[in-house]
């Protein structure tokens, strides 16, 4: 019998332990190997247990999540942890907490949904890919019938290569970075974001696959870490050098012409890959307005999103930057960039901030940085 999953369900609701072991069961890979009540009681399981995945809710009594997660951390670094939060403030804030804590992932607890069915499907159809995807011997099991079937109908994939592809123009001026990044997103965003300069010549913009909320609350976060500006994308705005902008959540970010300045479009419409915003919709647009002039970046995350857009991109003459599998969360949309042969670079997280310096000061004599528009003339460097 084919070994599952082992998820050890972690929340003081009864009611919410119950909707998740009965949603997990219709997984026919995984089992809930065991539920508990509070932190405490949590990490007394887990050596019996030996689970492969533990979910665990923010607010409980005794030993919260927050602080049931660093102790988790202590003795297992490796294991993966979602958190279950609220689409809150609050949630969103104790969420990006948790992640740069060294939670794996996160789900939200549903909300204004017309049925305990409903939202069981709905916390089914958003936890169980996450729960397999985090789970390295699943993943490796399922992994060359996933990476065969990344683009039907289509070329047979090239094997895994980390050296540049000659067939991209590598050489080209760039004048916009563009990245897509989901599952650890927050934190590899946090490794490279803060490693520019403020000179940094050229706009970048962000897909992370992220509700609303909390998008705007990691970009405050960035924004506090990082000598550059970075904000929650409005509709509208204008671009310019040092300056990082990032989709909010449940809309699509593009970019259209106006005059010579570049502005930021949002839209809601279908969304693709699964998600709003998309990675894809994002650099589509990118490539359109700048042709060989767009550098990409694929950092960690699940599924495929980006790839098509990167295809895009390279097919304009453009740059694609992928991160490693041995430094993802998950090597999913990175993977599935890389054995498309679309990558002209894979690094390590550590790298990558150096790379992106490195391709935007080819074409320029000197980083001249225009100002950015405001809210930019309210921050205060000088404290970071």
């Amino acid at each position: 019998m084919p070994r599952k999953i082992q998820v050890l369900i972690v929340d003081d609701s009864v009611v919410i332990r119950r909707m998740l072991s009965d949603s997990l069961a219709t997984e026919s890979d995984i089992e809930v190997a065991g539920v508990a009540a509070n932190g405490r009681i949590a990490l007394a399981k887990i050596p019996q247990l030996n689970p492969d995945v533990v979910t665990l809710d923010i607010e409980m009594p005794e030993m919260n999540g927050l602080e049931t997660l660093t102790e988790l951390r202590r003795l297992y670094p490796k294991l993966p942890v979602i958190m279950f939060s609220t689409l809150t403030q609050r949630g969103a804030e104790a969420t990006l907490e948790a992640l740069s804590r060294g939670a794996s992932d996160y789900v939200t607890k549903p909300a204004n949904v017309g049925s305990v069915s409903q939202a069981m499907d709905n916390v089914r159809r958003e936890l169980a890919p996450k729960i397999k995807g985090l789970c390295t011997w699943y993943t490796s099991q399922h992994q060359a019938k996933s990476i065969n079937s990344i683009i039907p109908n289509s070329r047979p994939i090239p094997p895994l290569s980390t050296k540049p592809n000659s067939a991209s123009n590598s050489g080209s001026r760039v004048d916009i970075v563009v990245v897509g990044v989901s599952t650890g997103g927050p934190n590899a965003l946090q490794s490279v974001l803060p490693k520019l300069p403020d000179s940094f010549p050229v706009p970048i913009l962000v897909v992370q696959h992220m509700p609303p909320i909390f998008t705007n609350h990691l970009a405050s976060r960035l924004d506090q870490l990082s000598k550059l500006n970075v904000r929650e994308a409005r509709q509208g705005e204008p671009i310019g050098p040092g300056g990082v902008w990032i989709a909010p959540g449940d809309f699509h970010m593009t970019l259209r012409r106006d005059g010579n300045q570049t502005r930021i479009a949002l839209n809601q419409e279908t969304p693709e890959n699964s998600c709003r915003p998309a990675v894809d919709v994002l650099f589509r647009s990118a490539s359109e307005l700048y042709g060989p002039n767009v550098l990409s970046v694929v950092l960690t995350g699940m599924g495929q999103d980006g790839l098509k857009g990167c295809e895009t991109i390279r097919s304009n003459g453009g740059q694609t930057i992928a991160q490693d599998a041995e430094t993802s969360v998950v090597w999913g949309m990175p993977g599935a960039v890389t054995n498309a042969g679309l990558a002209q670079r894979v690094l390590p997280l550590s790298a990558i901030a150096e790379a992106i310096q490195a391709a935007c000061v080819v074409g320029r004599s000197k980083p001249v940085v225009a100002p950015l528009p405001s809210p930019s003339a309210s921050r205060i460097i000088s404290s970071l």
